[in-house]
């Protein structure tokens, strides 16, 4: 199983993106500190998108507010299943529909 890091602080990612556009290479700034050269560019690329410098991707912002909306569908999907499940039950057990598996 891959090894996770905590991520890492957005002032540190922040510094290193201004290191890159003061002329540094992601791949010499990743020899000299841990991110890889990769995590780097993709820092760069987002703080570009933030400050309307690339407009080909989602700013942070509206990527998080994508993850807060797909986390409240995921959750109404649950509650509306529950719901439904509960009718059921409450229909059978009050004798509104006939019991599952019946051939009336």
């Amino acid at each position: 199983m891959a090894r996770t890091r905590p991520p890492y602080p957005v002032t540190f990612r922040r510094q290193l993106v201004e290191l890159v556009r003061a002329g540094r290479t992601p791949e010499e700034l990743s020899r000299e500190f841990e991110p890889t050269a990769q995590s780097i560019r993709n820092w760069v690329e987002q703080a570009d998108i933030d400050e309307g410098r690339r407009e080909d991707g989602l700013t942070s912002l509206e990527r998080e507010e994508l993850r807060r909306l797909r986390r409240e569908n995921r959750q109404l999907r649950q509650e509306r299943e529950i719901l439904a499940k509960a009718a059921a039950w409450f229909a059978r057990e009050t004798g509104s529909i006939p019991p599952e598996g019946s051939n009336s």
